[in-house]
């Protein structure tokens, strides 16, 4: 009999799956995401205008 190996996800609720991009000085967002804020800060060119932004595609809101 095979072993089971089902997994189960730890499930969080879709208003607190935060992502994190780059709003580049031209008004669009880099072409990628970030794990955290920090790889997103550390990413982003501040002194020539980009700004770091958290989103939530669920609701559609920026935080």
């Amino acid at each position: 009999m095979a072993a089971d190996t089902t997994q189960f996800l730890e499930w969080t609720h879709p208003r607190e799956e935060i992502e994190y991009g780059v709003l580049m000085a031209n008004g669009r967002l880099a072409p990628r995401t970030f794990a955290n804020r920090a790889e997103a800060e550390q990413w982003a060119h501040t002194d020539e205008g980009e700004q770091v932004v958290e989103f939530n595609h669920v609701c559609s809101c920026d935080l």
